[in-house]
């Protein structure tokens, strides 16, 4: 028999009731014809529950135990949909991270997936077991303790398995019906897409979209694992979602295919620092160290052998940076006059596989925010998106702008 992974997020399992909706939607692929493997998430608000209870206990837990904390809430959600499946007579039971095994490295908290034996559930398929509903966002060390994969870890769970079991698609239910080209909050006009290609999710998933995590679009893409975003609160027979799928699988493209932001960014600043080899690792090296995302990175010219160097990073990650830039500078490894820090920034990035052969989209995108009176303060490209550093206060006029210049609301 064919197999199939649906994935269930938070708000998919909230309750009883949701709980219930969704197995009735995991029931008409059973009758389908095919074998089903489930991956459900907490319920939502569930795991910022555990999280809470955990700070509260031990502001400086034991990573490890922080796991086994956390990782409960999938297990919860699980054992009730494997009992509300078999209330409808259908053959199904619950699988727990570490009985499947789902083998991950020793980095609890942020664990990868290393490997997913399928002999375990395979043999309960041929035993006639038609639903496995496994636990997202777990699985276990070679040491044998629970791990978990960080948020949005169930997504990964779900690509994982659907690679490793060979499944035609990964159907992943959520409470939004599709990938659309932006925000659908910020313009009434943004468009649900029926095809993206996993390059683009890649993209707008790292640049602030929420609908997938970027771990999942990375598997996926490796893996060539069809990718579905549906809504669990659609009648099914209403719905096609959103395929995510290789390129070569959309007939014809937009040059731009969505508008991202992030409106949680904050632009640092070293003034005159010495223009010498090796200056990035000495600062850029602590910075990871301590654990900072660093994103866009500009370097002004070098003037008398001082030079500036901008970068961006989550404005939650501000003090880190200072305090590891501080150490530094006490350590002797870099020298700086000042480090300034502005933290009333967003990103804003046009994405598209289409810009490769297309000229001129940058400057279009540029020409659109100088005329809406927005000032860019730093750009990075790459060969399918450009992003821009803007004031936090122009992000929702900006994403308006570059929405209606690209024609978005039209398809290809």
């Amino acid at each position: 028999m064919p197999t199939l992974v649906m994935k269930f997020g938070g708000t998919s399992v909230a309750n009883l009731d949701r709980i219930a909706r969704a197995s009735k939607r995991v029931a008409l692929e059973v009758a389908n014809g095919y074998n089903v493997i489930v991956v459900v998430s907490a319920m939502s608000g569930k795991t910022n529950e555990l999280v809470g209870w955990v700070n509260e206990t031990s502001p400086l837990y034991d990573a490890r135990e922080y796991d086994a904390v956390v990782s409960s809430g999938e297990n919860v959600t699980a054992g009730l949909m494997a009992l509300r499946l078999q209330e409808m007579d259908i053959p199904a039971r619950s699988w727990q991270g570490w009985q499947v095994p789902v083998q991950t490295t020793s980095a609890h908290a942020n664990a990868r997936i290393e490997a997913i034996p399928t002999d375990n559930i395979e043999a309960k398929f041929a035993d006639g077991m038609k639903v496995a509903v496994v636990a997202g966002f777990q699985g276990i060390s070679p040491e044998g303790r629970i791990t978990t994969l960080g948020r949005g870890g169930s997504d990964t769970t779900a690509v994982a398995f659907a690679a490793a079991f060979g499944a035609e698609r990964c159907d992943i239910y959520t409470d939004v019906d599709g990938v659309y080209t932006t925000d659908p909050r910020i313009t009434s006009k943004a468009r649900k897409l029926d095809r993206i290609a996993f390059e683009e999710m890649l993209e707008l998933a790292s640049l602030g979209a929420k609908v997938l995590q970027t771990r999942s679009v990375e598997l996926a893409m490796r893996y060539r694992v069809k990718l579905r975003v549906l809504s669990s609160f659609e009648e099914p027979s209403d719905q096609a979602g959103t395929l995510v799928c290789a390129e070569e699988d959309i007939m014809e493209n937009n040059v731009v295919a969505g508008v991202a932001y992030s409106r949680d960014e904050a632009k640092m600043t070293l003034i005159s620092v010495a223009d010498r080899p090796g200056i990035a690792a000495a600062i850029f090296g602590p910075l990871a160290d301590a654990g900072v995302n660093v994103d866009m990175i500009v370097q002004n010219i070098s003037e008398e052998g001082r030079t500036d160097m901008t970068f961006s990073c989550p404005f939650d990650q501000v003090k880190r940076a200072q305090k590891a830039m501080e150490d530094a500078k006490a350590s002797g490894s870099i020298n700086f006059h000042d480090l300034v820090a502005d933290e009333g920034v967003a990103k804003v990035s046009i994405v598209g596989i289409g810009m490769r052969s297309h000229a001129g989209v940058a400057a279009k995108m540029f020409a659109t925010l100088r005329d809406e009176g927005i000032n860019i303060k730093v750009i990075t490209t790459s060969e399918i998106k450009v992003s821009v550093l803007i004031d936090r206060k122009y992000m929702e006029l900006a994403v308006q702008a570059l929405h209606d210049a690209f024609e978005l609301e039209k398809a290809a």
